[in-house]
């Protein structure tokens, strides 16, 4: 089949979604202006750049108590900072309980029962049972086509690891099973990997 986004799909869900999959979620932690904590998961999300290492992720509805954005963004346009938590399979249930719309006045963790730590470079939380968070600072916030579409993006400064996820120098996603977000209700995990060498290299 083909269709024109414009004129419709005619299937019973959109398969959008499904098309780009599987994709990194970045679990969003961060505090706002009076101190609250929020942390809520993004499907849209990436590194985006090595040197200086950025992140990029996308919101794209709002929530009635926040405007024209949801809580994560409009944290992040007050106070500049933000952390990525990476999520493996074991808290795929936290995750997901985070993903609510709840008020703002909710802190996501309390509710999930997460424990968090402090960040280092930045004032703002971390899942610390997390595989890895990248703790970012603000650079850009850019509003795209379409109602509520905004993407942030941010320079990582500080990255922490969690400990038994190196091995011999290297970090290894099989130790924690990474979990992607396909399409629909769908996720997937990260259970196999394999390597292959870039032409000319050895």
């Amino acid at each position: 089949m083909f269709y024109r986004p414009e004129d419709g799909h005619g299937l019973p869900h959109n398969p959008f979604n499904a098309i780009v999959a599987p994709r990194p979620i970045g679990w969003i932690s961060t505090r706002g202006s009076d101190g609250s904590e929020n942390l809520a998961p993004y499907s849209f999300f990436n590194a985006v750049a090595y040197v200086p290492p950025q992140v990029m992720f996308s919101s794209t509805s709002t929530k009635p108590d926040r405007g024209d954005t949801k809580d994560s963004v409009a944290n992040i346009r007050d106070t500049g900072v933000f952390c990525v938590n990476i999520v493996e399979y074991a808290m795929r249930d936290a995750m997901n309980q985070t993903s609510g719309p709840w008020p703002m006045d909710i802190d996501e963790f309390t509710d999930a029962a997460i424990e968090r730590a402090a960040c280092e470079t930045i004032p703002c939380s971390r899942v610390a049972a997390a595989p890895a968070a990248l703790e970012c600072k603000l650079t850009q916030i850019v509003d795209l086509p379409g109602e509520a579409n905004k993407v942030v993006f941010g320079e990582v400064t500080g990255v922490y690891i969690r400990d038994d996820c190196l091995k011999d120098g290297i970090f290894d996603v099989l130790s924690f099973n990474p979990l992607a977000r396909m399409g629909y209700k769908d996720y997937t995990v990260v259970r196999e990997k394999f390597a292959i060498a870039r032409p000319g290299e050895s």
